[in-house]
């Protein structure tokens, strides 16, 4: 956690919109992907930014949440149902409205769990996603740290 903040409850997470818990759930999961590819992958910045480009989009979400539905808890899912079904202010340039309104109810579970500190269960969620997205153009070295 990079910032100082209590752990909310179920309740109080629930009172905030979904469009802001997929504000928050969008750079869980944008991180989560992001050290992924700087750890396992590695090579060049740009290389990486394509790739993690294509799995944060909306569409590459809506995909995912395909594996994950499943997976979700009623109370998961009655965040994601909320999110996905509010009223949006911004709309995609490159995805579907559907896929759109998919990706901010999985991106709203993501935001939701984050603030009631159920760090290991979105680890459970995201360890769900296809090795091959994580596979870069070109063969490159992944992050081998020294340890001393």
């Amino acid at each position: 956690m990079l910032t100082e903040r209590t752990v909310l409850t179920k309740t109080e997470a629930a009172q905030i919109s979904g469009v802001t818990l997929a504000f928050l759930g969008d750079t869980v999961y944008s991180l989560y992907v992001r050290e992924r590819l700087a750890l396992e992958v590695g090579g060049k910045s740009s290389e990486l930014q394509k790739i993690a480009a294509k799995i944060v989009s909306a569409t590459g979400q809506s995909a995912f949440l395909d594996k994950l539905l499943p997976l979700l808890t009623e109370e998961e899912t009655d965040v994601f149902r909320r999110a996905k079904n509010a009223k949006k202010s911004a709309k995609s340039k490159s995805a579907s409205r559907l896929e759109y309104n998919r990706s901010t109810g999985f991106e709203a579970v993501l935001g939701y769990l984050y603030l009631i500190g159920a760090e290991e269960r979105i680890k459970e969620l995201l360890s769900h996603s296809d090795e091959g997205e994580y596979k870069p153009q070109q063969t490159a070295q992944a992050f081998k740290p020294i340890r001393r």
